[in-house]
């Protein structure tokens, strides 16, 4: 679209070029604000003329005209002195046919609060705390994702918690959101998108604003405290980050000056039907060239270290929510959308060169191949990727009568087939708890007390199972309503249940898990490596029993049991890799996580009777619906004991 222009002088007039290291156009583009005033620069090829109307010139489309590059860009630029931070503006277009359109700007740093439309003259100053964090980030680039215990909790601001009733600022939540992620032990927060969008209830998934926070809590700067207020405390932040799909909104980026210029000329291979009205054209340089400096600017200058990209199937397919005869072929006569993966190649390329600290996690449910292997071996990029098959496979399971699990039990164990094919983030995220579909308490059957059982054996499953984890806000103490974003004035978690003893114990359990994980490398070293896996034994499906190992480079392991049903198991022999004391790290039955206290009184010693392939074993009580966690100490050690 155009080029980077550091240093630019207000009175410049030089036109920036397209072209392929065209990365950070945020430097250029937009509203570029000064002590003199602001320099405007819009791409709008499209347009018969283009001006700047705000409240400092009493929204006239005659005061501030733009001038069009000579360049043949199609972009428009002026300077106009008596703007100041914080003004209104919108760009007054009238295109080749006639339409009038006022448009928000693309890149706005900043935009009016909802419902107003407008974009605000705005650059962000911060002076941030977080060096520490961001120099300690850097030191991690050896070891990458893959070998660090990530563990996220993902969150929507608006309907987290309410300090004052209304909305909550950025500012305002920020210790509160520390406070009580540091407590649930999680080591990242992942934050829905907060690109200004013009619904609350899209969640941030209908986007107009690709350059500024959402000015519902608050201003730029407001977002960058909390941020560093998270880095402080030692927590990583994760933006949700839509580049498929945008909002249809007039004043934003749809038929932007009046023709096809972010999305598809070609309707056809432009709109999906129902789910995305409006997609990018990422085959057009100009459009990756916005995403890609959308991406870097949020890392860049906000200091994410991660994004998730949101519905990546949706990109990759030609076919994506369309019937047949809806939809061309690509060049090669396939329904794979070429140049989106080109983008999504690019895109991880880019942020691997500039900020090879961050990673990005792709949500992608089709089993497309190698989506987190490298680009120069014919992969997307992607550091990580949602497991979907894992979270539909073990929520379908755990919906069944534990009666009857035991006809499903190839649910949980199949799984573990695929569970190397890609670097893998187990989720259970907010798509599974909201529009219908209940929250992930009730997806549990029986009464009360097997409902929480039930969720703290799942959860541990969860965290033992091979990959990094994340759970959406309100699960990790069992929130029994559905989320939802209406009605939006008073939509928030239920907190009042943390009083509770079932509650309070199922949120003390997800603590005690993350703890779990961070300490012990073989829950978390190679989560994405077939050798940090070794089943004993997966095939009791009569008793719905699950029995592995997780294991580190050095040789240690934890050995897991599940046991998916409401029965007491005593007497219960499990086969083991070595001597010695196989101490109860965790046992999700303990009573104080609401559970009945059956247990190994602290562990158990190994035995040389050979079983399940291993030359020791283990006598063992499995509480009811529970699971459990074993740590091996020493036998010097245990003779101290």
């Amino acid at each position: 679209m155009m080029s980077v222009s550091r240093g630019l002088s207000p009175e410049a007039g030089a036109s920036p070029l397209l072209g392929a290291e065209r990365e950070r156009l945020y430097e250029r583009m937009g509203c570029q604000l000064s002590a003199q005033g602001a320099r405007f620069s819009v791409w709008a090829p499209n347009a018969r003329t283009v001006s700047v109307i705000g409240d400092f010139n009493n929204w006239n489309p005659q005061a501030n005209a733009l001038n069009a590059c000579d360049d043949g860009s199609g972009c428009w630029e002026g300077f106009i002195p008596e703007v100041g931070r914080g003004d209104l503006y919108k760009f007054h277009i009238v295109s080749q046919d006639g339409q009038v359109l006022d448009k928000a700007d693309p890149f706005a740093f900043f935009a009016e609060l909802a419902p107003g439309t407008a974009s605000r003259a705005w650059r962000p100053q911060y002076a941030w705390g977080d060096a520490e964090w961001m120099e300690a980030r850097a030191a991690r680039i050896a070891g990458g994702a893959t070998e660090r215990p990530i563990s996220i909790y993902e969150v929507h601001l608006g309907s987290w918690r309410r300090p004052s009733g209304g909305l909550p600022n950025y500012r305002e939540i920020a210790p509160l959101l520390t406070e009580y992620v540091a407590e649930s032990g999680f080591t990242h927060v992942e934050i829905l998108p907060l690109i200004e969008h013009p619904v609350y209830a899209s969640q941030g998934y209908r986007a107009t604003g690709y350059f500024a926070p959402t000015a519902r809590y608050g201003t730029p700067e407001d977002f960058m405290f909390l941020i560093d207020a998270l880095h402080r405390a030692g927590i990583g932040v994760i933006l949700d980050w839509v580049p498929g799909n945008f909002s249809g909104d007039a004043y934003g980026l749809a038929r932007f000056d009046g023709g096809f210029l972010y999305e598809r000329v070609d309707p056809v291979r432009g709109a999906q039907a129902g789910r995305y009205p409006e997609t990018f054209d990422h085959g057009r340089e100009e459009v990756a060239n916005f995403l890609l400096s959308s991406a870097l600017f949020w890392l860049d200058r906000y200091h994410i270290d991660g994004l998730r990209i949101d519905a990546v199937d949706s990109m990759l397919y030609l076919d994506y929510g369309r019937r047949a005869g809806e939809w061309i072929p690509n060049r090669e006569g396939g329904r794979e959308n070429l140049e989106a993966v080109a983008f999504l190649q690019r895109l991880n390329e880019a942020i691997g060169r500039e900020h090879p600290d961050v990673f990005t996690i792709a949500e992608e449910s089709s089993a497309w191949p190698m989506v987190t292997r490298q680009t120069h071996l014919g992969g997307l990029g992607f550091s990580m990727a949602w497991n979907v098959e894992w979270m539909r496979d073990v929520l379908d399971f755990m919906h069944h009568d534990p009666l009857f699990r035991k006809f499903h039990h190839d649910a949980l164990t199949a799984s573990v087939q695929h569970a190397f094919r890609e670097n893998f983030v187990v989720p259970l995220p907010h798509n599974v708890c909201w529009n219908g579909q209940g929250s992930l308490f009730s997806h549990m059957p029986g009464d009360d007390w097997l409902r929480f059982a039930g969720l703290r054996a799942l959860y541990g499953f969860q965290w033992a199972y091979p990959g990094k984890k994340l759970l959406f806000m309100g699960n990790e103490f069992g929130q029994r309503r559905e989320w939802s974003l209406e009605p939006w004035a008073d939509t928030t978690l239920e907190w009042d249940a943390l009083h509770d003893p079932w509650h309070g114990g199922l949120r003390r359990w997800v603590g005690d898990l993350n703890r779990l994980y961070r300490r012990y490398p073989a829950l978390h070293e190679q989560d994405f490596d077939e050798a940090g896996f070794r089943w004993v034994d997966g095939s009791d499906r009569e008793n719905s029993v699950l029995a592995f190992l997780r294991c580190a480079k050095d040789g240690s392991s934890i050995l897991v049991l599940c046991n998916f049903t409401p029965v007491l198991r005593t007497n219960y022999v499990i086969g083991v890799p070595a001597d010695g004391l196989w101490r109860e790290a965790l046992n999700s039955d303990a009573e104080i996580y609401g559970g009945s206290g059956a247990g190994n009184f602290g562990g158990a010693e190994a035995m040389p009777v050979p079983s399940h392939g291993q030359p020791m074993s283990l006598t063992l009580t499995l509480p009811p619906h529970a699971a459990l966690f074993f740590a091996r100490e020493e036998r010097n050690a245990a003779l101290a004991r």
